[in-house]
């Protein structure tokens, strides 16, 4: 008769032999959450390490790399062609979310902004407009605006041959938008906007179609 403790031995090492080969057929296999990049050759440590152990940030990732591909047929005919320097620029701002306090979340709104960034920019998403505005009193002052419900929300506005891309900010009232040097707040029917690094504020109303 076999004795009970080796048959309980025997019993724990064969179940524990199935969890390893188990271990292993399943790491031989692209993980369902990973990102899009190869996760076995970044550095330990480093932000693509701490995407690559996140289900939700591996998500974003591969989200962006399909809005990316996406924006990529829109922009075949840009020039000068900034898609691809913007992408590299961008991702080095990403990698620089290791200076922050809160990591993670740095990296999820890197990746949320960037993501709305190029589907309101690239159209990837339906827009709502253009909204002209008038500003000063002066209907030759005039600045237009698509709302892309995007998330965050996003627009973009054009004033002359300039054009600048803005996120939703929160707003006690009214509805605001930031872009890199441009504001954009409506509040009862009037636009206030400014226009460039310590440029003043433009009063604007929309004008009638």
């Amino acid at each position: 008769m076999i004795d009970r403790a080796f048959a309980n031995n025997l019993l724990c090492s064969t179940v524990l032999l199935a969890l390893l080969s188990g271990c292993g057929a399943s790491t031989a296999e692209p993980r369902a959450f990973s990102p899009s990049y190869d996760c076995s050759a970044v550095e330990a440590g480093s932000i693509e390490a701490l995407i690559c152990a996140d289900r939700a940030l591996a998500s974003l990732d591969r989200k962006l790399g399909e809005v990316y591909r996406a924006a990529q047929q829109k922009a075949v005919n840009e020039h000068p062609p900034t898609l691809k320097a913007e992408q590299r620029g961008w991702i080095k701002g990403r990698n620089a979310c290791w200076k922050s306090d809160d990591q993670r979340k740095c990296v999820a709104d890197s990746y949320r902004q960037r993501i709305a960034g190029l589907q309101a920019r690239y159209r990837l998403v339906p827009g709502t407009g253009p909204v002209f505005y008038a500003c000063g009193g002066n209907p030759a002052n005039e600045i237009v605006v698509t709302f892309f419900k995007t998330e965050p929300r996003t627009l973009i506005a054009e004033r002359g041959d300039s054009t600048s891309l803005m996120y939703l900010q929160p707003s006690a009232s009214g509805t605001r938008y930031r872009g890199r040097n441009e504001s954009f707040w409506e509040h009862q029917g009037e636009a206030r906007v400014t226009w460039g690094y310590g440029a003043p504020e433009l009063r604007c109303r929309k004008k009638s179609q």
